[in-house]
């Protein structure tokens, strides 16, 4: 059975090969976040205890009848909550049964972006406002359209990335833009695991990112960064559901 086509439950078995006892049933999720879900329950259950190796992607791709691009979605999840580490040539390991209080994304944690971008995105969204060019807006009219009708979630991420890197640019302020840009990847990994792990979390940001091109495109300066100041509260709350989940 195919995860990512089918909302029937399914029981797979424990990450390790155990009997499949414990498991909550999978439905009505997209494979990644029923993927994440069977991943994370095997290990905060002990089911894979701290120091065990996970199977490899492929196996576990095979296992969960799912792609190896879900598979690695997933474990880039279980890496960004503080579970599981992975190192090249020698696999993935169990390196925590609790999720982390910060998000790991790379060189940057989620508290790291959490302090820093109130102070960088926010303005950046003022000024845009009031200095964006006509090419500047209509390709971010495009982006927030093609957010909305996006299905994959790797290719939403992406262009929640590229969303905040292009505000940035448009507020024609060179630190902005090179800061955001720096950014650009623990941004789009934060974004992929709250979008697996918050409810809803993906269609209120493209509201979130809409009331942002609202008010960019009217020229408002004040509700630019008011929208852009809400949106990243927005991300900060949902930040603290991960320690629930």
């Amino acid at each position: 059975m195919n995860l990512s086509d089918s909302s029937t439950p399914r029981q797979p078995d424990g990450l390790l090969g155990a009997a499949s006892t414990g498991h909550r049933p999978i439905a009505r999720l997209s494979a990644a976040e029923a993927v994440l879900a069977e991943l994370r329950s095997d290990i905060e259950s002990g089911r894979a205890p701290v120091g065990a190796k996970l199977p490899s992607e492929a196996a576990l791709a095979a296992r969960y009848a799912v792609s190896r691009s879900v598979v690695r979605e997933a474990l880039r999840s279980c890496a960004a909550l503080g579970l599981t580490e992975t190192h090249t040539g020698k696999g993935t390991f169990v390196v925590s049964g609790r999720v982390s209080g910060d998000l790991v994304l790379g060189r940057y944690s989620a508290r790291d972006l959490t302090e820093a971008r109130p102070h960088i995105e926010v303005p950046a969204a003022g000024l845009a406002a009031t200095r964006r060019s006509e090419e500047d807006l209509a390709t971010l009219k495009g982006i927030v359209a093609d957010m909305a009708l996006e299905d994959d979630p790797a290719a939403w991420v992406a262009l929640d990335a590229t969303f905040h890197c292009l505000i940035a640019r448009a507020s024609g302020n060179k630190v902005f833009e090179t800061v955001v840009s720096d950014l650009r990847e623990a941004l789009a990994n934060q974004s992929e695991t709250l979008n697996l792990v918050a409810d809803d979390r993906q269609h209120a940001s493209d509201l979130e990112h809409r009331r942002i091109l609202t008010a960019i495109e009217a020229g408002s300066a004040e509700l630019a960064s008011e929208a852009m100041a809400e949106h990243l509260k927005a991300v900060d709350v949902a930040l603290g559901s991960l320690r629930e989940g």
